[in-house]
């Protein structure tokens, strides 16, 4: 799948709480906009390297918002002199897509984000899949049952579904009420020897524990509403002894000693219950991070219909890594630089955690704009950016389907590479994918047959003709007869050399009038402006 670069809406932000309170809305632990101390915030670095995580499921593709969620994750590893790891959270096996672990590894390499922990490459704290840590879930699960945290549901999935049907229809939370949290232990134990199903939930505290967030302050859970009955206890343990979420991401966060988590803000709700198991460990929590959804201009959130798409699509836009990474790295990050335009090296060099509260509207043409931006750096530092680029005009040119057949009479005794690689210098700042670019200049992969009667026109054409004197076809020379026809006059010179682009390139506008001259060669130059050779 690809995607024009010609759609170029403005990119904006916006902050308010608002925002989030239409996030949580449909949680209970949320109260209202008080719920969240709003005041300024520290937004200092930590002082002591930070070890952070990107942890995937492999039951999708890796998109702009989870790439944004391992940047920033990788900028403040970086930038700390820390680490970061990527654990890969593959418990839910019915979902998985096959190819999508593999797809994953690629397209974080190709981000140039390489993780200094995690599959691949190893580690002090691995296995880092989580299908290969179930028997350390099972053993903490076993830990909460025992010091009271936890218990055992054997409750059916029938049983369940009827109560939270019976509940909906009062008007009441659908969460559990706690029918097996009474059981002996005794008596769980035997059914368990006896093979009975069952979960391990966890035991939940009322309140839940309210925890600060580095970006938007105190987050206070509301408390259990008194007579309801019903109880938010998260299953920590399914029935077929593999871990949900809320388990296995606190175990491994603390076995794998991370201190920070930047995350998205739909994950706000469950840091409660996940500050509840820290606390039921006798564990110090991480630092939470949560930064806004991405979402369209109307405030959804981003779907395939509206660019949401995987990293793939982007690669096939032909956007540089570098681009994509710089882009994600503006949506809902703030920083003091009066330029937007950044490598990955630069965006480590000036990362903060001064992040905006609320959603970011996503829209491309920022990405457009830095695609050009990056594309100018590339050609100017010269080396493998600049050959990238050269190799994607090249692979289109020769495509035996494309729209230019011509482009043979037009090089000389220059190689196809060496004449792309003039043009793009020339025409750097306007580079975006090899399609649109050789769109622009067309007029230099094709020869150019202008209208008789704009050729044999009276007056500037004529004079236009005198150029055929240059034998010397160099910038210099070419300057000067241009200048000897004009007779230095200022007010000859924009007829003039707007008539020479139009009769050269077939528009009034494009690329610097000499660079086209020099590019295109004396010969071809010539017979564009109607000379008989």
């Amino acid at each position: 799948m690809s995607f024009p670069l010609l759609l170029r809406p403005q990119l904006g932000s916006y902050t308010c709480v608002s925002c989030l309170s239409r996030e949580l809305k449909a949680s209970k632990h949320y109260i209202s906009a008080s719920t969240l101390k709003t005041k300024k915030l520290k937004t200092a670095l930590p002082t002591t390297p930070a070890r952070t995580r990107f942890a995937p499921s492999p039951t999708g593709y890796l998109h702009l918002g989870s790439l944004r969620t391992a940047l920033f994750n990788y900028l403040l590893a970086k930038r700390t002199g820390g680490q970061f790891l990527l654990r890969i959270e593959d418990t839910d096996q019915r979902r998985t897509i096959p190819d999508a672990e593999e797809r994953l590894f690629k397209d974080l390499r190709w981000a140039c984000l390489q993780w200094d922990e995690g599959p691949e490459v190893g580690g002090p704290y691995g296995p880092y899949k989580q299908s290969e840590r179930s028997a350390l879930y099972r053993e903490h699960a076993q830990k909460l049952i025992d010091s009271g945290h936890g218990y055992r549901c054997f409750c059916s999935a029938e049983r369940l579904n009827d109560l939270a049907q019976q509940r909906h229809k009062l008007g009441l939370a659908t969460d559990y009420d706690r029918t097996c949290v009474s059981i002996p232990k005794e008596e769980s134990d035997d059914r368990v020897a006896k093979g009975e199903t069952h979960v391990v939930r966890l035991r939940s505290p009322d309140p839940y524990p309210e925890y600060q967030d580095l970006i938007y302050g105190t987050f206070r859970p509301l408390k259990q509403r008194r007579g309801e009955q019903s109880f938010e206890d998260p299953i920590l343990l399914k029935s077929d002894g593999l871990p949900t979420y809320h388990l296995a991401n606190v175990v491994d966060d603390h076995h794998m000693k991370i201190t920070h988590v930047i995350r998205g803000s739909e994950w706000m709700p469950s840091t409660p219950k996940h500050i509840a198991m820290y606390n039921a460990f006798g564990w110090t929590p991480p630092q939470f991070a949560h930064v806004g959804l991405l979402v369209d201009q109307q405030g959804n959130k981003l779907s395939k219909r509206n660019f949401d798409t995987d990293i793939s699509a982007f690669r096939e836009m032909e956007i540089f890594p570098e681009t994509l990474t710089n882009f994600a790295a503006l949506l809902g990050w703030s920083h003091p630089e009066r330029k937007d335009v950044m490598d990955l090296a630069t965006l480590v060099e000036k990362f903060s955690l001064k992040f905006t509260k609320g959603n970011t509207i996503v829209t491309f043409s920022k990405l457009h704009f830095l695609q050009r931006k990056h594309a100018a750096l590339r050609v100017e530092a010269g080396g493998e950016g600049l050959k990238e680029i050269v190799q994607n005009v090249t692979r289109l040119l020769q495509e035996p389907e494309g729209p230019y057949k011509e482009w043979r009479s037009l090089l000389g005794d220059r190689s196809l590479e060496e004449y792309i690689k003039l043009i793009v210098k020339s025409d750097a700042e306007n580079y975006t994918n090899a399609n649109e670019f050789t769109y622009r200049n067309s007029f230099m992969f094709k020869p150019l047959r202008n209208d008789p009667s704009f050729t044999d026109a009276e007056g500037i054409p004529t004079m236009a003709k005198q150029l055929q004197e240059v034998e010397d076809w160099a910038h210099h020379n070419i300057r000067k007869k241009i200048y000897e026809i004009i007779d230095g006059s200022s007010e000859e010179a924009k007829p003039v050399f707007k008539y020479l682009r139009k009769a050269l390139t077939g528009s009034e506008e494009g690329m610097r009038v000499y660079d086209i001259m020099l590019i295109l060669g004396r010969g071809e130059c010539l017979r564009r402006l109607g000379v008989e050779l």
